[in-house]
């Protein structure tokens, strides 16, 4: 595009350059021709006082010898008489003609052009002034002022290009920048956006654009939420299959029931992280205390069906952690429904959020009959309940994205104490000592 306007620019300005050069130059050596006439004209004219005066040829010759003219031997005087005084280069016949009309002409020869003045005397004679002009004469100065114009039309050209180039480079970066971001949100990054600039037009298809995007954005998010809402909502229904799954007995048609449950719940797991995963482009962090309330709403429906108390501790206001909301909801999801999973019924459940600075920890406490091996407890596929062993992994995979780990201890309730502890992304530049003084809270936090 940037190439064709320029050109489109080139073909318009060199037409128009040429359409006043040529006739200016025509008329630049017509006005050379012009001044060049009337020079010899005006050095004819002057030797109308002398042959008023006299007809020696003597006088005649030493008048002629000081113009430019018949220096250059281009003048030459016909005398009434029948004499000539210098070198003529007219026929006869063209100077009876003149002498007998008495009017001025231009007689072109070979080499130049000749003018002829008759010049009026006393007693009705005439004689004829003859001043050859040749045909440099005519076009002095012509090639250098075409030589002028040409350069100007030149610099006029090159100007234009450069303006249309600019204005081209503007409209091309414009559709470019649109084009990338185009090909971008094509390829999954939702965050990209444009700012509008170039010709009206490209603005209007810049805004349009981020419009787009932004309702791009906003659908997808729904469905992705409208998915793990979906499977979310199956969580309560398989828990108290699982559970009805778990008192069948040990014959073969049960264990192959909590198989199948086994790997049901995989897929919903599956389809849970999948769904709520954060997109290119949106937000990574969530509000800790605020997913923590939605979450135990959640739970506490199935919690009431089994008679489990429960409660959230320190939750109130807004905590925010370097994770996406769905994968937080996700751990969150599986370490409370270890709790349904693997404890009685009417077994109570607490879960806490504890914060300090740079550290925020999310725990589960219940009390069950705890964690038979502590140490493999966090090793994925493994569980010394029967379980697949994904629950933990997952937790423990969200907390090591922050920088902080998954542990899992004996709780004050006499069962599994399950923490997450989530490392916050600092928001500026600290000192030393806040620095350190953050090291030892996390190493007590970790200690605890």
């Amino acid at each position: 595009m940037r190439r064709t306007i320029v050109l489109v620019a080139l073909a318009v300005t060199s037409m128009v350059a040429l359409a006043f050069l040529i006739p200016l130059g025509l008329m630049i050596k017509e006005m050379a021709r012009d001044q060049a006439m009337s020079d010899a004209e005006r050095q004819a004219v002057a030797l109308a006082p002398v042959l008023a005066t006299t007809t020696d040829h003597a006088l005649i010759r030493k008048a002629i010898a000081s113009t430019h003219a018949g220096q250059a031997g281009w003048l030459a005087v016909y005398l009434p008489d029948g004499g000539v005084v210098g070198e003529t280069r007219v026929g006869a016949g063209d100077v009876h003609l003149a002498m007998a009309e008495v009017r001025t002409s231009t007689i072109e020869l070979p080499g130049g052009s000749a003018f002829v003045q008759p010049i009026a005397l006393d007693g009705g004679r005439t004689a004829l002034a003859e001043v050859f002009v040749p045909a440099e004469e005519q076009t002095r100065g012509v090639l250098r002022s075409w030589l002028v114009l040409g350069a100007v039309g030149l610099i006029l050209v090159a100007g234009s290009l450069l303006v249309a180039d600019r204005l081209a480079a503007r409209v091309v970066r414009a559709a470019i920048r649109l084009a990338d971001a185009s090909s971008a949100l094509g390829a999954g990054d939702l965050s990209v956006r444009v700012h509008p600039s170039g010709p009206s037009e490209l603005a209007e298809a810049g805004q349009a654009f981020n419009t787009m995007a932004d309702r791009v954005r906003q659908l997808l998010a729904a469905e992705r939420e409208m998915a793990a809402d979906l499977s979310h909502r199956l969580r309560t229904p398989l828990t108290a299959l699982r559970l009805n799954a778990e008192a069948l007995g040990d014959d073969q048609a049960a264990e192959q029931t909590r198989l199948a449950v086994d790997r049901l719940e995989r897929e919903v797991d599956l389809v849970i992280t999948s769904a709520r995963r954060a997109g290119p482009g949106e937000e990574a962090e969530c509000d800790a205390a605020a997913l923590l309330r939605q979450r135990l709403e959640f739970w506490s429906a199935l919690a009431e069906d089994q008679q489990r108390s429960w409660s959230l501790r320190g939750a109130d206001g807004e905590v925010y952690v370097p994770v996406p909301s769905a994968e937080l909801a996700a751990s969150v999801d599986a370490v409370v429904g270890n709790v349904f999973r693997h404890t009685p019924e009417q077994t109570e459940f607490v879960v806490s959020l504890q914060r300090n600075e740079g550290v925020v920890g999310v725990i589960v406490e219940d009390a069950g009959p705890g964690v038979a091996e502590l140490s493999g407890a966090v090793q994925r596929g493994r569980s010394s309940a029967g379980s697949t062993g994904l629950g933990l992994d997952i937790a423990r995979r969200v907390a090591e994205s922050t920088g902080g780990r998954l542990a899992v201890d004996r709780s004050s309730l006499g069962g599994a104490r399950v923490c997450m502890w989530l490392w916050q992304r600092p928001a500026g530049p600290r000192s030393i000592r806040r620095r350190d003084r953050r090291r030892r809270t996390r190493e007590a936090f970790w200690l605890a």
